[in-house]
């Protein structure tokens, strides 16, 4: 295939052009850790599966915990491809039945009591929104946690604990603290120093934080200490939440019901993208009150709300909870044991909950190594942002059993490689 020249520009017509469209408009950096990576492109998928234009495929074990579903899910596809033909945005003018339903649906799948639901177009708006609610409130002082991550919007970014990404970009929000992730004595401290007004949000498992897991208790102790010093808790299950931990929601085991629950990710049934933001009656009064107090011309698009209405009710129906976490512990078990030979040298520890698994090295080398060498064998997974030593897993619930047994023999051969590479 050759490229096009459309009115002095090129079109795209194999992965030599494509990367220079990248390095021309969308970045020199993304090109070249394409490159990197071998310079495939990805043009079409479908399961847990992701086809390059030379005609191989990869298994999809990454994803940034989008495919809970798995790529185009027929269910989400059908139910957008109508849609699609009927009324895919709205004039915003009348009611638009689907975002109501998709509403009702999420609603009924959330910890009692959070009922009120925020459309929004991305994780990073939803911690946004959950933000300016928690203001609306007179919660101006931001608690946080090391090493959490809630999207890099400017106030998402306040929240994210990476300075990588913050130092660019300040000041950000005033008045924000950060306190160790499964640490209560940390947190009250920070709390008896802000009565009355502060937003503490956390997540239940840290995704990008390199799949850390707070103790028992921790996040029950949490909102308590939230009601006992008048704050504001927003708890991001972005990444954790729909199944992802083998339950609907990362809260569920200590049976905690914030003020504000995010969600994102497998919302979007791995078709359209989609997030959201769940609120108590009283944490949503403001918004309820005036519509327009925080709005968006795309937030709770029809296209974008049937995609997380068939998923929601795709995920009720197929069991993919229960699947995700049957499927996590058969994974946990495997990743562990082909970790085994390597622990102490390569390896330092394996941990996960559902299917969110992270394998932490003794060396950030080691992370890129093992990305090159599991692509090598057909396999994508995900480094962590906010822990540069940790690969980490989020596979479909709807892998099937040589699927993951595909996945453990590369995981096995590449850790061999990368031992016997770096000594």
């Amino acid at each position: 295939m050759t490229a096009v020249p459309v009115a002095g520009h090129v079109v795209a017509g194999s992965s030599q052009d494509t990367a220079e469209l990248y390095r021309r408009h969308l970045g020199a950096g993304r090109a070249v850790m394409g490159a990197v990576l071998g310079g495939m492109v990805e043009t079409s998928s479908e399961g847990a599966w992701v086809h390059t234009d030379d005609g191989r495929r990869y298994l999809d074990f990454g994803g940034y915990g989008v495919f809970i579903l798995g790529h185009r899910h027929p269910a989400v596809v059908e139910a957008v491809h109508r849609q699609l033909d009927a009324h895919p945005l709205a004039t915003r003018v009348f009611l638009e039945p689907v975002a109501a339903r998709a509403a009702a649906a999420l609603a009924s799948r959330t910890p009692a009591g959070l009922d009120h639901v925020h459309f929004v177009n991305s994780g990073a708006e939803a911690t946004e929104a959950g933000l300016k609610l928690a203001r609306a409130h007179g919660r101006n002082a931001l608690v946080t946690t090391v090493s959490g991550y809630h999207g890099k919007t400017l106030g998402a970014l306040s929240a994210t604990a990476n300075t990588t990404y913050q130092a660019p970009f300040a000041p950000l929000l005033p008045d924000t603290t950060r306190v160790a992730h499964g640490n209560p004595a940390e947190l009250e401290a920070a709390l008896a120093d802000r009565r009355d007004r502060a937003c503490v949000i956390l997540e239940p498992v840290q995704g990008e934080g390199g799949v850390r897991i707070p103790p028992p208790g921790y996040l029950a102790e949490a909102a308590r200490l939230c009601r006992a010093y008048g704050a504001f808790l927003i708890v991001d299950e972005v990444q954790t939440g729909l199944g992802r931990l083998g339950t609907w929601w990362g809260v569920d085991t200590e049976g905690v019901v914030p003020d504000v629950l995010l969600v994102g990710k497998g919302l979007s049934g791995g078709v359209v993208p989609v997030a959201a933001m769940v609120a108590t009656k009283n944490a949503y009064g403001p918004f309820s009150r005036d519509p327009y107090l925080h709005t968006s011309t795309f937030g709770a698009s029809p296209i974008a709300c049937a995609a997380a209405l068939a998923a929601v009710e795709t995920m009720s129906r197929e069991d993919i909870v229960g699947r995700a976490a049957l499927l996590g512990r058969r994974l946990l078990t495997g990743v562990a044991e082909a970790c085994g030979p390597h622990q102490g040298r390569l390896v330092h520890e394996v941990r996960g909950r559902g299917l969110l698994i992270g394998i932490e090295f003794t060396r950030a080398q080691a992370v890129g190594e093992m990305l090159l060498e599991l692509v090598a064998r057909g396999v994508l997974v995900n480094h962590s942002l906010n822990a540069t030593r940790v690969l980490r897993l989020t596979p479909p619930a709807i892998a099937g059993a040589d699927e993951a047994q595909h996945f453990l023999a590369a995981l096995a051969e590449s850790l061999r490689a990368v031992q016997a590479r770096l000594g």
